[in-house]
């Protein structure tokens, strides 16, 4: 698993067991059934920590310290089919311009934002980015993603020139593509708050975060007729399966091609 899906699976574990005063090896179907009771959690999140204390029980019966798994008596909840939120083509280019270019900082969130839309990339693969890492002459990023696998996705024009004019200004020299006012690796958190703080500058009140501009950039090349298997490779997908929620189009357009084609419109 990916190190912040392990840090989740974990911290969700320790709440648990700290909450419950529970230990791991008398924990019953019952306590984990009332302890989702008395927590306002949402069915994802309930899922989630299913998810994790299956994972947890399972290692304790493997290490002999349980026989049984008591996730094994909980019924997990129900969950539709999970439609992300996406942003406009004129709501990503007005965050976008809403970026104040004139400092060296400005310069780099820019670029952050149009790797983020230009390549479909999650925040920590943006975080992790190196500079050598961009084949500017062939147009490819090199991505480390889950499970530090590799691929490579194409980076277009205005990516790139976003790239140069930050590189041209920044004050660092490292190794780490984007740099905070210290010199160090940008972190995560840091992205997640310019992201929020742009939305708001451009006057877009919807709740985002980087992974809007992933859901954007694969919704967006779906709707515009891109093929599937590849936008699976560009997300680094293991399944294509995962890549097909970005079939969903607006509502608008799916029920204008409807009325349009029928043969009783």
């Amino acid at each position: 698993m990916s190190p912040n899906t392990v840090a989740s699976y974990g911290s969700d574990v320790e709440l648990f067991l700290s909450e419950t005063g529970v230990k791991p090896e008398l924990v019953s179907a019952d306590d984990i059934i009332g302890y989702l009771g008395r927590k306002d959690m949402s069915e994802r999140s309930q899922a989630r920590l299913l998810s994790a204390l299956r994972s947890f029980f399972n290692f304790l019966i493997l290490d002999k310290l349980r026989e049984d798994n008591p996730c094994d008596k909980v019924a997990a909840p129900k969950l539709g089919r999970y439609i992300p939120s996406v942003l406009s083509v004129d709501e990503v280019l007005a965050i976008l311009d809403s970026v104040d270019t004139t400092s060296w900082r400005g310069r780099r969130d820019r670029a952050i934002l149009e790797v983020l839309y230009g390549c479909g990339l999650r925040v920590s693969e943006a975080a992790s980015l190196h500079v050598a890492d961009v084949f500017k002459d062939e147009g490819f990023l090199r991505v480390v993603g889950k499970g530090d696998k590799q691929r490579l996705v194409p980076i277009g024009v205005p990516a790139l020139e976003a790239l140069d004019a930050y590189l041209s200004e920044r004050p660092f020299d490292s190794d780490f593509m984007f740099l905070n006012a210290h010199g160090k690796p940008l972190s995560r958190i840091s992205i997640f708050n310019m992201i929020k703080a742009q939305a708001i500058a451009a006057g877009i009140h919807k709740e985002i975060s980087p992974h809007t501009f992933r859901h954007s950039f694969a919704t967006h090349l779906v709707e515009a007729g891109a093929d599937l298997r590849a936008v699976q490779e560009m997300l680094g997908h293991e399944s294509i399966l995962t890549t097909e929620i970005y079939t969903h189009i607006d509502r608008a357009t799916w029920q204008r091609s409807v009325l349009e084609h029928h043969p009783r419109k």
